[in-house]
């Protein structure tokens, strides 16, 4: 959430910003809303310093021995009182209308993130690795996944419908081998604390991180409650400091998270219907950071490379490209997408998203800390990203790591927790 301070004093330069989003906002509208408040509340203390006064002069009346004179001071007073109890109502109409409209303006993007409409203005920053070049044709994940029976799609419509996947034998065993494999390089190697969260969090939670009140129709709502699954452990994770003041000493706090995430993907009707690429169930492993101003752009680049780190020890070819105005997400004020080589699409396909809010989030949950040279709260800034998205992965090698006769060669790094399996072979026909 932007400061409103911030807007009235800077409003040509929010409305510019915001508008190279590509989203456009009636500012005019939010100042008539926030004159509104200003106006009730300065009309309710003034009646509640009348109230105060009179309060006083009606025991001064008493101890003097006027009693009539209190007793029709006091029914002025009640008549006072109720003003004041129908102006307060009324703020607290105008600050929730100020507050849902707050809610709903997107963060402004940092200097650095380059003006554009949409992705294809996102600009490359670098890559890693090599593609592979096969001499055969290479298979898609999905054909693999059959062939090698650890992937059965059509099982998984059956139990649930689209859009979900049933993992088999060593299928199952990469995903959960891809999962300890990421917690463990996170914690042993980059230094983060691992959590594991709820995978359930109420609507306060939500409206911490940005996806409520906006984004309410991607969510999964559990009937007869305000409950959500959650549809990364970004929002679980940065709540767990909601509503606290950290001790500055205690910054950078680094924390990594298994959860399986659930989507509606609404809007994404048509949009990448074969396989494992988009799931309304995944699981993935998330970085999450709270750290001070000063300091959240360079832990914004450490945070992607222990994320793209993943990926060079699988050795898996990948990209990082810098996001556009035009494409970035609702809360977040620089996003550096990191992509991995898709052979059987010829392209590189998102794996991870890592962002800095800078203080957006933290406005929204009221995450503080107490500055060591003293002085006044402020607002930490918080930062997350893929570390990484699990099925994504398992696409990744299946594709990247095929082989002629069929199998798939398990990358180094993974065959320990793969119990020393070093390769997925074709079923043995009976």
């Amino acid at each position: 959430m932007l400061d409103l301070r911030f807007i009235r004093e800077n409003l040509d330069y929010v409305k510019r910003r915001i508008q190279e989003r590509g989203v456009i906002i009636d500012f005019d509208k939010l100042l008539t809303i926030d004159e509104e408040r200003r106006k009730v509340i300065q009309e309710v203390e003034k009646l509640e310093h009348e109230r105060n006064v009179g309060s006083k002069k009606v025991g001064e009346l008493k101890r003097s021995g006027k009693l009539r004179e209190a007793e029709e001071l006091q029914l002025s007073l009640k008549s006072l009182s109720e003003q004041v109890k129908q102006l307060s109502e009324k703020r607290n109409q105008v600050e929730e209308e100020l507050r849902n409209f707050l809610l709903n303006i997107p963060n402004i993007p940092h200097s650095s993130v380059p003006y554009g409409k949409d992705s294809s203005d996102n600009v490359e920053i670098r890559r890693w690795g090599e593609p592979k070049k096969f001499d055969f044709t290479p298979k898609d994940h999905v054909e693999i996944g059959k062939e090698l029976d650890i992937l059965d799609l059509d099982r998984a419509a059956k139990i649930t419908g689209a859009r979900f996947a049933l993992y088999k034998g060593l299928g199952a065993r990469l995903e959960r081998a891809l999962i300890n494999f990421m917690i463990d390089l996170h914690t042993n190697h980059h230094g983060y604390t691992e959590v594991l969260p709820p995978f359930i969090a109420n609507r306060e939670s939500f409206i911490g991180t940005g996806n409520l009140p906006k984004f309410e129709e991607d969510l999964f709502k559990l009937e007869g409650t305000d409950f959500f699954l959650v549809p990364t452990a970004e929002v679980p994770v940065t709540n767990i400091h909601r509503n606290e003041i950290l001790p500055e000493e205690e910054l950078t706090k680094k924390y990594v998270a298994y959860t399986p995430c659930f989507r509606k993907e609404a809007g994404s009707y048509g949009k990448d219907v074969r396989g494992i690429i988009r799931q309304h169930q995944f699981n993935k492993v998330e970085l999450v950071k709270f750290t001070t101003p000063d300091s959240s752009y360079e832990e914004l680049e450490s945070l992607t490379q222990d994320a793209a780190h993943v990926l060079e020890l699988l050795e898996l070819p990948y990209r990082i490209v810098l996001l556009c105005t035009g494409d970035l997400g609702f809360a977040s004020a620089k996003t550096y997408d990191i992509e991995v080589w898709i052979p059987s699409e010829n392209t590189y396909r998102e794996i991870s998203s890592c962002s800095n809010f800078e203080d957006f989030q933290a406005r929204r949950a009221n995450i503080r800390y107490r500055p060591k040279e003293g002085g006044k709260p402020r607002f930490v800034h918080t930062l997350n990203g893929s570390g990484l998205a699990v099925g994504r992965t398992v696409v990744a090698i299946l594709e990247n790591y095929q082989e002629p006769d069929g199998s798939v060669t398990i990358p180094k790094v993974l065959v320990p927790y793969m119990g020393g399996i070093e390769k997925i072979k074709l079923p043995e026909k009976p």
